[in-house]
């Protein structure tokens, strides 16, 4: 029985499309082709192939193989460290807004007046 693969999000499949294209003129500005640069990641021509069309089911780690055949894999320390909606959620909940103190009357004010 096939895998199943759940349905990506339009925004999400053309993140992929467009880092496959990426990879893609990576591999041919080194000159390399599908065939040797399949081989060195380890994987089929077929599956490199995918990969460069932006296929949802190629496995991030064969995308990993194939940033640091390409000397390319320290742009994944790029990947969510400028996470700016992460912190601004963070510091909402740090800092919860201050409300005014009531003022204390009746007996609280006279227990308060007292101490």
């Amino acid at each position: 029985m096939a895998k199943r693969t759940p349905p990506t999000h339009p925004s999400a499949r053309r993140a992929i499309e467009a880092l496959g294209i990426r990879l893609r003129a990576a591999r041919l500005r080194r000159k390399l082709t599908q065939a040797i640069m399949a081989e060195r990641v380890g994987v089929s021509v077929p599956t490199l192939k995918k990969l460069e069309e932006g296929d949802p089911t190629t496995s991030l780690a064969t995308v990993v193989r194939v940033l640091s055949v390409l000397g390319l894999v320290s742009d994944l320390d790029k990947i969510g460290a400028e996470d700016k909606l992460g912190r601004e959620l963070q510091d909402s909940e740090l800092a919860p807004p201050r409300t005014p103190r009531r003022r204390a009357t009746g007996v609280a004010a006279k227990q308060a007046n007292e101490s």
